[in-house]
């Protein structure tokens, strides 16, 4: 779906130019070289985020990728490119003016999106920060041009303090994260993977993608989610009040290999 006058849309992986389709974000392609735009075979919708857009907007594109995540019963890979937005653009939630209850359904779209059962990929090109911050975070996968730099949102000197506060902590811990938050300091790509924020660095972004689809979309189920939440909640909850969520995922595991399904997938004959 691509909304005339706006940079944000959300739409199931188009062919690529060898295969008729237009090129992604109107990128020439010469006919040497097959332009891979992302997930192979349909696997993929992408979402194109314009951290410049209203929040309405923003918070209305990534309902809609989670809507046809959801809609999907085959395997799905969900592509966040993240395009870089101007240094200057340091305040979020931005200019125009909004309310808590915008802010409310923002954050609950991006939750989301961290809870879907479909891997998602970040692609995130220049500067990364704001609502691009937000959902670089709750992706599966994410993948750094050479000129990525997290650009942390900061109001007269104020770390925006949205739930990016709470996941940078669950991601790095808190010492980490409080030099992030409290000094604001700007993260190249180098540092960036150092600190984990970021899987790889690639200066062929499209390429990657693909490669990361081929290799991960295989995982890319209800059971990826259960995982997913496992990791999230291990950083608050204690090993009592963890085991029996554990132990339930390791059961519907043992039913999933000893099913019929599993003679199956083994070459078995039934």
């Amino acid at each position: 779906m691509t909304t005339k006058g706006t940079a944000v849309r959300t739409h199931d992986e188009p062919p690529t130019p060898a295969e008729g389709g237009p090129a992604e974000h109107g990128t020439p392609t010469n006919g040497s070289r097959t332009a891979r735009s992302g997930a192979p075979g349909g696997l993929g919708i992408t979402l194109s985020l314009d951290a410049g857009r209203p929040l309405p907007e923003l918070t209305a594109a990534v309902t809609g990728a989670c809507d046809r995540a959801e809609e999907r019963e085959d395997r799905t890979v969900v592509i966040v490119r993240l395009p870089g937005v101007p240094a200057a653009a340091r305040s979020w939630p931005g200019p125009e003016p909004v309310d808590i209850q915008q802010i409310n359904r923002w954050e609950r779209a991006v939750r989301r999106m961290e809870r879907l059962p479909a891997l998602s990929i970040a692609v995130a090109v220049g500067a990364c920060g704001g609502p691009a911050l937000d959902l670089l975070l709750v992706t599966d996968y994410r993948i750094g041009a050479p000129d990525f730099r997290l650009l942390v949102p900061v109001n007269d000197g104020h770390f925006w303090p949205g739930m990016a506060v709470h996941r940078l902590s669950q991601q790095l811990g808190a010492a980490r994260a409080r030099q992030i938050v409290l000094w604001g300091d700007d993260i190249d790509a180098s540092r960036a993977q150092e600190l984990g924020l970021i899987d790889r660095i690639e200066t062929e972004t499209d390429d990657a993608v693909h490669t990361a689809s081929v290799l991960m979309g295989r995982i890319s189920d209800r059971e990826l989610a259960i995982r997913r939440q496992l990791l999230l909640e291990a950083q608050t909850l204690e090993y009592d009040d963890a085991v029996g969520a554990h132990l339930a995922a390791c059961d519907r595991e043992l039913r999933r290999l000893t099913g019929p399904e599993a003679g199956r997938e083994a070459g078995g004959t039934g």
